[in-house]
């Protein structure tokens, strides 16, 4: 149970009961993230000059003014989300908002586990950075692709991933919501999987404009390089419990966490299971923390009846802060 003061001084009970933060993955990005924030908030604008001094450069810029090419790099990309979703995270912080749990898509995994206390932001700021490098640098350009594929059984799409791949890899990527799974691997067998799901009743089956084949067995050179950080990096116990990716279970070991993560580089987001999890864990409201609402937008597909606000700036901020007071 949370309380928080509103300007008035009077404290009030903000939260009944459990909340869970959810931080989002790559795609969410958008430029002028946190730049709002960081006007209104001087902790925000601390956390973007942590990210800068971390990274060596003005990662701040890119994020506030773009170009949105450069935004759009993946080892850009990555700690440009990490960092917008910290920033709230920390304003979230100083309205005495806090999580009793967190959960992250791909790479909003490693925002839950700075906002659990396991990872310093600067350890992961400069972890993820290197991460979607190596990434982008495990496939040569255009080898790879993913597809997301709407309204269709997971069982039937696994049946025709495995028929698609002809001795080439396709496989289930994101599993975000009983209407969409994401799949990912060779170029040709994505896109044979994908002609495959339309003939068999799949409403959509869209190629992505993504950089690199995520969370397929193509990941594996960039697991090995990551393992590697990874073993290097001081990890903690989590504070809060976080619902891991590949899993979809809860974990605070310092030596689980550090697994999940490698693993999950070419492991499946199990992102319905992970939100059906918290669901279990009595968690009754969910805040999306970081920018877009992509996973607010999985949760109205997953459990309409759950209450997913989104948090990214001040209007988003002040909606949260009334909403609370109002619960």
């Amino acid at each position: 149970m949370h309380t928080m003061s509103p300007p008035d001084g009077s404290a009030f009970d903000a939260t009944r009961s459990p909340v869970a933060f959810l931080f989002p993955g790559q795609g969410s990005q958008t430029v002028g993230m946190g730049k709002n924030l960081s006007e209104a908030h001087s902790i925000a604008r601390q956390t973007f000059e942590e990210a800068d001094d971390a990274l060596g450069y003005k990662l701040s810029q890119v994020c506030w003014e773009g170009p949105e090419e450069d935004l759009k790099l993946t080892e850009i990309t990555q700690p440009a989300i990490l960092t917008t979703s910290v920033a709230v995270l920390r304003v979230l912080a100083e309205q005495g908002i806090k999580p009793d749990f967190a959960a992250g898509h791909s790479l909003g995994e490693y925002s839950a586990h700075v906002a659990a206390g396991t990872l310093s932001f600067p350890d992961a700021v400069r972890t993820v950075r290197n991460r979607g490098r190596y990434m982008q640098e495990a496939v040569p350009v255009c080898r790879g692709a993913m597809a997301a594929i709407l309204a269709l059984p997971l069982a039937q799409i696994r049946e025709l991933c495995a028929e698609a791949a002809q001795g080439e890899v396709c496989q289930p990527a994101n599993i975000n919501s009983p209407d969409q799974v994401v799949i990912s691997g060779d170029k040709a067998a994505v896109e044979r999987a994908a002609e495959l799901a339309r003939h068999r009743g799949a409403k959509r089956a869209v190629l992505l404009p993504v950089s690199a084949p995520f969370h397929c067995s193509l990941m594996q050179p960039a697991q090995e390089r990551l393992a590697a950080d990874l073993r290097t990096l001081d990890l903690r116990e989590a504070r809060i419990p976080v619902m891991c990716n590949v899993e979809a279970r809860l974990v605070t070991t310092a030596d689980i966490i550090r697994d999940t993560l490698i693993r999950q580089v070419t492991g499946t987001v199990q992102w319905e299971q992970c939100v059906r999890g918290l669901i279990g864990s009595g968690v009754q409201l969910f805040l999306e923390v970081g920018p877009g609402k992509v996973l607010t937008g999985l949760m109205r597909q997953i459990d309409r009846r759950q209450t997913c606000l989104n948090v990214e700036d001040g209007a988003t901020l002040e909606k949260l802060t009334t909403s609370l007071s109002q619960r």
